[in-house]
């Protein structure tokens, strides 16, 4: 399951990479998604975010983290890879919100990783069962990655 990351440069110093891919790696595999499969996430800043969810959503501000779910091609031909989708997380918010919650950005960064992967596999927190159900998971995740003491306090 290759996961690409891309961080923009500002923020590549304080972020690391191998964190980012466990907690999407963790993610995929907890869903026994194919292996052959991909995701990309991309750490990038609040101007960006928010042109994206302007865009994509009608939401004309900047949020945490964006996924966008990859929706095949009927007219191209099915191979032994599927893209899943893009993760965009704004690193300025996630800081934010880590401080506001007490510990390290790239924890709050993890979480959001997992959160995001957790929407291209279709899960929701448009309902409170399927809240329930997607911070049970998130949690699962995080305490597989040794932060069990981060959780999400949104949504």
């Amino acid at each position: 399951m290759p996961v690409q990351i891309e961080i923009d440069d500002p923020f590549a110093a304080e972020l690391p990479p191998d964190l980012i891919e466990r907690a999407a790696l963790l993610t995929l595999q907890r869903y026994q998604v194919s292996p052959a499969s991909t995701v990309t996430i991309s750490i990038t800043d609040s101007e960006t975010v928010r042109e994206l969810n302007a865009r994509f959503r009608g939401i004309n501000a900047a949020t945490d983290v964006l996924s966008f779910e990859n929706t095949p091609d009927p007219d191209f031909p099915a191979g032994d890879t599927a893209h899943l989708g893009d993760v965009v997380i704004a690193y300025p918010v996630a800081q934010a919100q880590a401080t506001a919650a007490g510990h390290r950005p790239q924890d709050e960064v993890a979480l959001l990783t997992v959160h995001g992967v957790l929407h291209l596999l279709g899960l929701d927190h448009d309902t409170p069962t399927a809240k329930a159900e997607m911070w049970a998971v998130q949690q699962e995740i995080l305490s597989a990655l040794g932060l069990e003491n981060i959780s999400p306090t949104e949504g």
